[in-house]
Parts: structure tokens; sequence; C-alpha cells
């Protein structure tokens, strides 16, 4: 099949596309590379902050549109697939659909009908926006964001998506249950994240010589309030004070991918994120890398995906005397129980998220929508 990717999150459809081409396909990634992540990418649509930025933005989507045609599958990252107003998606939406093939979504990010689950539908306990029935500092600190997902324009946009594609494949167990009030059984899909674990070399977990454990908690700035790293790093803080002889906490901040990846190399456990019920990209790959990891692992999560056995990752929960005490207890834990997490984190992601595996579920997905 001739694939073409547009928009992608932390790799996803890069990584996604590696795979496909092993197995015969020509695949095509335009996007922005994740922004300060640099992922891989076949066509560059980078955006320069400012007004000119978004009309040279505009012009150089107009250039390569007429490239954009003749393919048998198209694939967007998220409703907001290019960084352009609702209006001017739809135009792009429509070209999309009228020049090629079938037409997927993946859901791997925030749209309106994911923000609704967590703000007013109560699918989840907590998330990135509410705790309970308070709201998150996330939206306290960025007024009108609910607003800006949930209102007539947007969701409007996000139906015209979700009533012009021919399969959505989710990522994550989150934006699958939000998705499923929205979308017929017969288009939901769930895939999981691609995780390229030939690439990612396994070490399992060995006591460093000085005994103490590095805790790295990695941060994109613009997404730190959003995926909670600034608590998690307040909470790695204080285990950090409480037993100086048992931890010692890294940031990696705003790096690109591979400078990111070279050292998460030199670390014992990877704090992800805080809100969510499953982990994510960084998460996955740290575990295939035998890191332990520290993200959502809640059992809704577990039962989607049919895991019984193995359950490598440290669950946190948005409270912070609870973060603190799950690090703690992770920081005194014994050799033989880390390096336990550390070898089924490996075996876990192979067994969910290998990119071979997680391709296939594409190809399946696309070929049910054929019929």
């Amino acid at each position: 099949m001739k694939i073409l990717f547009v928009g992608d999150y932390s790799g996803f459809h890069a990584t996604l596309a590696r795979e496909l081409r092993k197995l015969g396909h020509h695949c095509t990634v335009v996007g922005d590379g994740s922004r300060c992540m640099d992922t891989e990418r076949d066509i560059d649509l980078s955006r320069r902050p400012g007004l000119f930025g978004g009309f040279g933005y505009l012009g150089k989507v107009f250039r390569l549109w007429p490239q954009f045609r003749g393919y048998d599958v198209v694939q967007l990252i998220n409703p907001n697939f290019l960084h352009l107003r609702p209006g001017k998606l739809r135009y792009f939406l429509r070209e999309l659909k009228e020049n090629n093939g079938l037409l997927g979504l993946s859901l791997a990010g925030s749209d309106p009908v994911s923000v609704k689950a967590c703000v007013e539908d109560g699918l989840f306990r907590y998330s990135e926006f509410k705790v309970g029935n308070e709201t998150t500092e996330y939206v306290r600190s960025t007024p009108g964001i609910i607003y800006k997902w949930l209102n007539g324009q947007m969701g409007d946009h996000c139906r015209f998506v979700y009533e012009n594609i021919d399969c959505a494949i989710s990522a994550l167990y989150e934006y699958h249950v939000a998705s499923e009030r929205y979308l017929p059984a017969t288009l939901l899909k769930y895939a999981g994240i691609p995780v390229d674990v030939d690439a990612l070399e396994f070490r399992e977990y060995e006591p460093a010589p000085d005994g103490r454990l590095n805790l790295m908690v990695g941060i994109k700035s613009e997404m730190e309030l959003f995926k909670g790293t600034d608590r998690l790093l307040a909470a790695a803080r204080e285990v950090e004070r409480r037993h100086p002889d048992r931890c010692v906490v890294t940031v990696a901040r705003d790096l690109p991918f591979n400078q990111y990846l070279r050292k998460l190399d030199q670390a014992d456990v990877a704090l992800d994120q805080l809100y969510s019920y499953t982990p994510a990209t960084n998460a996955l790959q740290a575990m295939a890398m035998g890191k332990i990891v520290v993200s959502g692992a809640e059992p809704e999560y577990y039962d989607f995906i049919g895991e019984e056995q193995l359950h490598p990752i440290v669950n946190v929960v948005p409270y912070d005397a609870q973060i603190v005490d799950t690090l703690e207890k992770l920081v005194l834990s014994p050799a033989e129980e880390l390096k336990a997490r550390s070898r089924e984190g490996r075996k876990f992601v192979e067994r969910h998220n290998a990119a071979r595996i997680v391709a296939a579920r594409f190809v399946s997905a696309w070929n049910a929508a054929k019929k």
C-alpha cells in the first residue's frame, strides 16, 4: 500500500512508517518532528511563531498539497492534523478525502471528544483537566482552555472529522474509551503505541557502585503542567532530600529525541507522567531499555489489553503525598525487586507494543475498513 501519515506525536507515525516499509509498503510522513523532539519525517511542515510564521506555514501547505494525492491510505494524527484553524483544516480534509483512498484517524492526542470525556462525562477518576471534582493546575494556569476545546467551532470540526473518516485507531485506553460513545465499533480499533524494540538495547537493572538509584524526569516545557512532570519532579526532589544515600534526581528538559535517549540510558528509573491511566511513548521506550517506569498503569488499562501477569509499571496517582510515598517505597525496594520490574518491562513492551505488532493492527484495521 501507499500510505501518507499527516502529523505526528513523539514519533508515533514515524515508527509505524519504518516498520511498514519493512513489510513492503510505501510510506510518507509529513509533520513538524514533534517540535523540540525533532523526530523523523519525510516532509517537514514546521510552523514558526507569530503572524508571519502563520502566513508562511499556510503558503508552504498549499505548495506541498498537490503531492498528497493518490495514496491508498491517509492517516491523520489528530482532528487537528495541521497547525491551522478548524475552517482551514476542513478544506484540507476534504482535499485529502477526495483525492485519496481510505481516510484514517489516529486517536493519539487531545480533541473535543477526549476532553469532554475528562471534563463532563465522568469517565475517569482523574485526568490532565480534573482530579475528582477539582480542576488541575494546568487548567487554572491556562484560562479558557476547556472552553477552547469544547466550544462550538472546535466541537463542530471534530464531529466533521469523525463523520468523514473510514476508521479510527486508538493509541491509548483513554482515547479509545472516550471515542466509543461517538464512533461505531466497526470504525474504532485499538492498536497501542508502536515501539521499535530492536533499536533499543535492553540492559537489566544493576545497582550502581554507590547504591543510588538515578531517577530521571523527562520534561517538555510546553507540556510540563499538562503531564504533571512538575509535581513528579518536586516529589522526586523530596525523596532525594530524605534519602540522599539511596537516590539522585536528574532532569532531561526539552531535548531532541536522540539526546533524550542517551540521557535515559544513564538512568535507572524514568518518571513519565502523572495524569494518565496508561503508559505512553516515553514510558514504553524506557521499559524496552530495561528502565523501571513510574507512570499511569491503572487496573482498567491492564484489563483493557488483557494483561493478567506482567504489571511492571509503578502506578502513580495525582496526590502529592501519595506520589512521595510511592517514590520512597520504590527507592527503598530491594535490588531483586527492581531487577524483576526491569525484566518484566521489556517483556511487556515486546508483548503489547512492539512496532511489528502495532503495525499489523493498523494494517488489519485498514483492510477491515475497505470491505
